[in-house]
């Protein structure tokens, strides 16, 4: 079928979702706590934070009511932060969750993540995780600060990919310094047997803002797609790029789907002050209510609507693009503050390069 006619389906498919806006994802920021220090750091998460943990049942409280208009088992809790691992409650969090009929799953940085914390977690109902692995050791443990991170982490993966029935994957954020070493870090992963790989690019925010070895050159960003192309016609990993962006010509061949920020739309988050929010990268000027003041389904249906109607978006680089009608002003966590500029189009950086090359 020819790519106009699908990009055309896709839009009405996503039409369709936006009207609907079904809640999917429910991430939960239960600390700002880190025990690294990464450079990458969207939210510049330290070990001593003066915004407390959320009590746990501060956040249960909140969320019961979406009971009442969706099934057990229909929304996915992401546990994240900070370091989930830091909250020796978690166990307990979790075995809450399942009981009351959520799925639920942690975002980690594995440097906590023993063998006795595996096993806990998988007895009251873990069903997903998400751990990141940024390079081979040297590149690793430079981005995330830390000497014995790489080696944490490894332990960490052994654990998670010898459990049958829990659904994982390794995300890596690529970088200038680990751009060089993928096909190594995907023969490494391979060799541990990973079953699922999730590329990242940076994005300029919060300690990468200022760090010029961490956002890739446009040369750098065809290198990574022609990569996860070729990586995806072979059988022994599956490899995507993340859903941050819209690329153009290699829409449909970096991932299983076409561009979709479902931030506001099938994805929500109760932050650590109990902002609600949509996935927990966005920019705190685009919170839409708070747990410890409002109803949270109530928000959920009633508001977002500067996330399920975008033509806002359609100013600066966006006013003119000829791929406006399939990007719609691209991820939510690329605008500013001010919402009035996107802070990286890589579709554009990618558009030009190839233009000139």
């Amino acid at each position: 079928m020819p790519n106009n006619i699908l990009f055309s389906l896709h839009r009405l498919f996503k039409n369709n979702e936006t009207k609907l806006h079904e809640l999917n994802y429910l991430f939960w920021e239960c600390t700002q706590r880190c025990n690294l220090r990464c450079l990458h750091c969207g939210s510049d998460c330290t070990s001593d934070v003066t915004v407390p943990d959320m009590p746990f049942n501060d956040f249960l409280q909140a969320i019961l009511p979406i009971k009442k208009m969706y099934k057990d088992n229909a929304i996915t809790v992401v546990i994240t932060g900070g370091e989930p691992l830091l909250r020796k409650d978690l166990v307990l969090c979790g075995k809450a969750l399942r009981e009351h009929g959520f799925h639920w799953g942690i975002v980690t940085n594995g440097y906590n993540y023993t063998h006795d914390m595996h096993a806990g977690l998988l007895a009251v109902g873990m069903g997903t995780i998400t751990l990141s692995l940024d390079g081979l050791e040297n590149t690793h443990n430079w981005l995330r600060s830390n000497k014995k991170s790489f080696e944490n982490a490894v332990k960490a993966l052994g654990l998670i990919v010898s459990s049958k029935g829990l659904t994982y994957d390794v995300v890596t954020c690529v970088n200038r310094k680990n751009i060089n070493e993928l096909s190594d870090l995907n023969n490494f992963l391979i060799s541990k047997k990973t079953k699922a790989w999730r590329l990242f690019t940076i994005a300029p925010i919060g300690r990468a803002a200022n760090n010029k070895d961490l956002v890739l050159t446009p040369e750098e960003l065809k290198r990574l797609m022609d990569f996860i192309v070729v990586s995806r016609m072979k059988d022994d990993i599956d490899v995507k790029f993340s859903c941050e962006a819209y690329v153009g010509k290699y829409e449909k061949q970096v991932r299983d789907s076409y561009f979709f920020c479902r931030a506001g739309i099938n994805i929500a988050s109760v932050l650590i002050d109990g902002s609600i929010s949509a996935c927990p990268n966005i920019n705190r000027n685009f919170v839409q209510g708070n747990i410890y003041h409002e109803n949270f389904l109530e928000v959920w249906n009633n508001r977002f609507e500067i996330m399920r109607n975008r033509n806002w978006m359609k100013r600066g680089i966006c006013m003119n693009c000829k791929d406006y009608k399939n990007c719609n002003g691209g991820a939510m966590h690329l605008w500013n503050e001010r919402k009035d500029t996107i802070i990286s189009c890589i579709n554009k950086r990618l558009d030009d390069y190839l233009k000139k090359y």
